[in-house]
């Protein structure tokens, strides 16, 4: 069995170890494709088809994000064809989500020169706030159903399967199972679904709640790197601080342990470094 492949994208000619996806070789020879829904540590779900390349000979443009290399392969990242597609992809989404607080989408429409009023007008898709717990806040009307949550808690992570798409067409949403509430559900309130939303429909309540009152300002955020001191595992933790109080809590996707997941008490329980004895 060949451990390498070589094939062409926009002309040039590069050769990969075999069972490497079009998305990495575009980035190999750096034509870097856009992405939405991708994640490095994620199976890749196909959902947004903001990373679609031509395939010389395909009848359609397919997913770099998993589609893999093969020998000879004739690639097109940045033909008539794939950046009309990416342009509709984007304005399609910027007509049913807010984007304040989804840089890969803002930046994605910016490149693709996409008109956010093309599609305005149509079937309205409000959407709710829900705020149903005290860790973290689903602002459904920044959704774009990019799966990374769904895969998050499934087993690529959490393994607790809390989480699904439900529905079809403007009526498809994140369901916790038979219509029910979040804190029905068997959510296990870990965050690592808000850790990989690429949009802010999934966001930290103290975060949330800041930029509700005005005072999240991000030039004002340190992060300082400790270790979570609940168990031995070795989870590294960032601690992001406003004002001298800590608001959020990530870990690095790249570190060894975590790979960017924790558990409910290294992301939330922090609340005890903040409490002054009397």
């Amino acid at each position: 069995m060949k451990n390498k492949v070589t094939l062409t994208i926009d002309g040039e000619t590069v050769t990969v170890p075999a069972g490497t996806t079009l998305r990495a070789a575009c980035d190999l020879v750096g034509h870097p494709v856009p992405t939405l829904c991708w994640h490095e540590n994620l199976t890749a779900a196909n959902a947004c088809r903001a990373c679609v390349v031509e395939l010389k000979g395909s009848r359609t443009l397919v997913a770099s994000c998993s589609r893999e290399a093969e020998e000879g392969m004739d690639v097109r990242t940045n033909s008539e064809r794939v950046l009309n597609s990416r342009k509709v992809v984007a304005e399609l989404l910027l007509s049913t989500s807010k984007s304040e607080l989804a840089p890969d989408l803002l930046s994605l429409a910016q490149t693709a020169a996409a008109d956010p009023d093309r599609f305005s007008g149509g079937a309205t898709w409000e959407q709710p706030v829900l705020d149903d717990n005290n860790l973290y806040v689903r602002d459904l009307s920044r959704c774009i159903l990019c799966y990374r949550c769904v895969e998050a808690c499934g087993d690529d992570a959490q393994n607790t399967f809390a989480i699904s798409v439900a529905g079809r067409g403007f009526e498809a949403h994140i369901d916790a199972g038979f219509g029910r509430a979040l804190p029905e559900s068997d959510c296990v309130y870990c965050g690592n679904c808000v850790a990989v939303c690429p949009t802010g429909a999934l966001i930290g309540k103290t975060e949330w709640t800041l930029r509700q009152e005005g005072q999240w300002v991000d030039d004002n955020i340190t992060v300082t790197e400790t270790v979570c001191s609940y168990c031995g595992v070795g989870c590294q933790l960032n601690l992001h601080v406003l004002d001298n109080r800590i608001v959020k809590v990530t870990s690095p996707m790249d570190h060894p342990v975590t790979h960017g997941m924790l558990c409910v008490k290294g992301r939330y329980g922090y609340e005890f470094v903040q409490i002054e004895d009397k």
